[in-house]
């Protein structure tokens, strides 16, 4: 199944597990989709991530656990909110002095830089510009 924008398929799937309070997400796995959920796994917004052998072969899926706080009844997903930046149709690209704060640096920015897929936060410290993919709180 090929989709215009593989990055907007990943955000929604996990808001729609986040909602649902349901703890696994699996998706088709890329290599941009499973750096995307390594920065979630080193920020805390996910408990752990792997990429499995799919139904068919040369398949693979990649399986995200979220993370919850709180007890059984009152549990609420640590994922609040996802927005995806630059999509296909309009690419966002910002220079080091103006990549974003999300929520006031309480939220993640994810970048593609040209030195790799990273946070907003380390971007600035490597002093590097690059296209804004997505921002996580």
């Amino acid at each position: 199944m090929s989709f215009s924008d593989p990055i907007a398929d990943m955000l929604t799937r996990i808001r729609n597990v986040a909602i649902s309070n349901g703890t696994l997400v699996s998706m088709p796995s890329s290599k941009i989709k499973v750096e995307i959920a390594q920065i979630l796994l080193e920020e805390g917004f996910i408990e752990s991530y792997d990429v499995v052998e799919g139904s068919r072969p040369h398949e693979k899926v990649l399986r995200l656990r979220l993370k919850y706080i709180g007890e059984r009844r009152n549990r609420r997903p640590l994922i609040t909110g996802l927005e995806r930046v630059s999509r296909p149709g309009r690419r966002i690209y910002t220079k080091t002095t103006d990549i974003p704060w999300v929520l006031s640096g309480i939220g993640v920015a994810i970048l593609s830089t040209p030195k790799g897929v990273m946070t907003d936060q380390r971007a600035r410290k490597m002093g590097v510009g690059g296209e804004i993919l997505c921002k996580v709180w």
